[in-house]
């Protein structure tokens, strides 16, 4: 798969083995990139990157976790339209809006959903 519509992808993921195995599935697929540990070192990577046409974040995370990220990016004119999917094990409910992946990750579906997402943006 080519992701000639996607510009780039941000994965938000506390767990360094799990952000490390996502990150290299989507950059063998072809997709460009980013990563950050938090909520709150995504919105400094954000400031940085190019536009992302979506993003990946975990839920439970220290420091900022996803819930605190999404409503930044809420608040935030240039990110709010931002497709977020939601990836975690928590049960809780994924906020209507929101794709959800539940952990663990099934790469293949996880590959699918963001190239649909980038498609679909362009």
């Amino acid at each position: 798969m080519s992701s000639p519509g996607c510009l780039a992808v941000l994965v938000v993921e506390d767990d360094e083995d799990i952000r490390d195995a996502v990150v290299t599935a989507l950059e063998v697929e072809g997709f460009h990139v980013f990563r950050a540990e938090n909520g709150a070192a995504a919105l400094e990577v954000l400031k940085t990157m190019p536009h992302p046409s979506l993003i990946l974040a975990d839920l439970m995370m220290p420091v900022m976790d996803g819930w605190q990220l999404i409503g930044a990016l809420s608040r935030d004119d240039r990110l709010a339209t931002l497709p977020v999917v939601v990836v975690s094990a928590s049960t809780q409910d994924t906020p209507a809006g929101f794709l959800r992946m539940k952990k663990p990750i099934d790469i293949d579906d996880l590959i699918k959903i963001v190239g649909d997402l980038c498609v679909r943006r362009t």
